[in-house]
């Protein structure tokens, strides 16, 4: 069993800030392999499903953020899922826009969501980095993470979370370069087009 998790911030006024991006992915999972309703449970929603061959719980942290741990420790302590089997899928400022990286283990680099997570269950726990572009000022990350995303920015975002949902199964199998070579083949052709318009 796998522990999926997306971090974001709950409640409509954050829904479409860069932040969610990791809520994003997780609806689009649950969407596309057709998983059950979310319910609420262990201080998030979390719903249930397969992706393949294996079984899957989505969990989106509903205690903001800076506590997004306490959610994910109650929820594999649980279900009994060890940290290497628990895979969070978050935003990223030091990746360009549109980019992704796998990582497993680790620090938090910063980041409020990953520092509570490893806070709970350790830093043992894979994670699925989704680039939202750095503002280029420190003193702008947080206003630049607590906005929406712009309107130029749908060329990229929707692309990406519906071929990271598509792929998922590939991450799941370990397959991590195949996966990251469909997702850069699935939205290339956004960015080739892109490139054409500002010619």
């Amino acid at each position: 069993m796998l522990l999926l998790v997306g971090l974001g911030n709950p409640g409509g006024d954050y829904a479409g800030n860069r932040h969610n991006i990791g809520f994003m992915a997780v609806d689009e999972i649950v969407r596309r392999h057709s998983f059950q309703l979310f319910r609420s449970k262990f201080n998030g929603e979390l719903a249930e499903g397969r992706i393949g061959t294996q079984k899957v719980l989505a969990l989106k942290p509903m205690t903001y953020m800076n506590e997004s741990g306490r959610s994910v420790g109650v929820a594999a302590g649980f279900y009994k899922i060890p940290s290497e089997d628990v895979l969070v899928i978050h935003d990223e400022l030091d990746l360009e826009a549109g980019k992704i990286r796998l990582k497993s283990g680790g620090g938090h680099a910063g980041h409020n969501g990953l520092r509570s997570i490893n806070a709970h269950i350790g830093e043992g726990y894979r994670r699925l980095r989704l680039g939202i572009g750095h503002p280029g000022d420190k003193s702008r990350v947080t206003s630049h993470v607590l906005k929406d995303f712009a309107k130029s920015d749908q060329e990229w975002l929707q692309p990406l979370l519906g071929s990271v949902a598509d792929h998922i199964a590939m991450v799941l199998q370990g397959d991590d370069a195949g996966f990251l070579n469909k997702v850069a083949l699935d939205i290339k052709p956004e960015k080739k087009n892109k490139t054409k318009d500002n010619e």
